[in-house]
């Protein structure tokens, strides 16, 4: 189960990477960060205007923690998008850090035996599913996997589009937003005080994946724009207004 603990679970040596970063890229002296840190929190430091570009482009950005570097280009990228809950900014760095981890992608649990690679296939097992917690988890995963997949690999999603006729973005945006709806209102959802989060990711759903699709094309994959791209991008621009 993914859950917005990101930021709760930064370590003294993570906090001390966004120290050094931040020092080396704005030039300010590393007592004025702690200081800050001290009387403000660590949501001033992770929030800061500078931060984004200190860990980015810090020289030691291979040395940052998955965690770290996730939250921080995940939350300044919903930001820039309006979207200013630190919460959804920890949901969505959760998901990357877990689907980072091998198969983890294709399961709805980590342990879990059996794998899903199309939505079709979590959809069909969600009509027949008797167990309640593994019904809560197909949910999630609908949300998730579509969220996932239409947020960090659209131009795959365009390809399939065009040589196989495959649904679009529009249908992961429909698809995922009704399975963080319906796994909103499992008792288990509330029981890990996930009924809010789950809510305000549907809502947001075409928010968020055009905001995932940015961080995808500036850092995941920087090549240079094709046609199909840069029509992606231009219909996000006039559906964003």
């Amino acid at each position: 189960m993914i859950l917005p603990n990101v930021r709760a679970s930064f370590e003294s040596g993570e906090i001390e990477s966004l120290l050094s970063a931040l020092e080396e890229r704005t030039r300010r002296s590393r007592r004025i960060w702690e200081g800050q840190l001290i009387e403000e929190g660590l949501d001033s430091l992770l929030d800061h205007p500078a931060t984004f570009s200190s860990v980015m482009k810090s020289r030691k950005v291979s040395t940052l923690s998955p965690r770290l570097t996730f939250y921080v280009m995940v939350r300044h990228t919903l930001l820039e998008s309006g979207l200013d809950n630190p919460q959804l900014a920890d949901y969505v760095a959760a998901l990357l850090v877990e689907f980072a981890d091998r198969e983890r992608a294709y399961r709805i649990a980590r342990h879990d035996d059996k794998t899903y690679r199309y939505i079709v296939d979590v959809v069909s097992d969600l009509e027949g599913e008797d167990s309640r917690r593994r019904q809560f988890l197909l949910r999630a995963h609908l949300g998730n996997y579509s969220l996932w997949l239409s947020g960090l690999f659209p131009d795959y999603v365009i390809a399939r589009v065009q040589r196989k006729g495959a649904p679009g973005l529009g249908y992961y945006e429909e698809i995922g937003s009704t399975g963080f709806i319906l796994a909103s209102e499992s008792e288990i959802a509330d029981h890990f005080d996930l009924v809010t989060i789950y809510q305000e990711v549907a809502r947001g759903f075409g928010a968020v994946r055009r905001a995932l699709n940015r961080v995808s094309d500036r850092f995941f994959f920087p090549a240079p724009s094709s046609i199909d791209r840069l029509l992606r991008q231009a219909v996000d621009q006039l559906d964003a207004k």
